[in-house]
């Protein structure tokens, strides 16, 4: 089931609005909103609004691993994920670099980060 909900990630959107293009024609002018970004990349694990999904990916909202970083130390784990072997990994689930959407830019990133924090405000 995590798999599917995983794979669920990867059908996203970046901010120069190419869907699934890797390659792609990243003018970096954004064309979407943090909000969008999240929803079309990061809700199928994270929950709508970022109240999480129990057993597949932690609540965003008020979390203290949110919190503790700075705003590049949080694109910088996106980049990367996290694998399930990783220590730190206290759900055992994967949580795969770009949130499984090899499309999104490290601006895209960032957008999702600030929205991510405004949802804690």
């Amino acid at each position: 089931m995590v798999v599917g909900l995983v794979a669920c990630a990867c059908g996203g959107t970046s901010l120069n609005g190419s869907e699934d293009d890797p390659d792609g024609g990243d003018s970096g002018v954004p064309t979407g909103s943090g909000e969008a970004l999240y929803e079309a990349n990061c809700a199928a694990c994270h929950g709508e609004g970022g109240i999480g999904i129990e057993g597949v990916g932690k609540p965003l909202v008020k979390s203290e691993f949110v919190a503790d970083l700075s705003d590049a130390e949080l694109v910088d784990f996106l980049i990367v994920g996290r694998d399930t072997a990783d220590p730190l990994n206290t759900t055992g689930i994967l949580k795969p670099p770009r949130g499984g959407n090899p499309s999104l830019t490290d601006e895209d990133l960032a957008v999702i980060v600030e929205y991510v924090r405004s949802l804690s405000r």
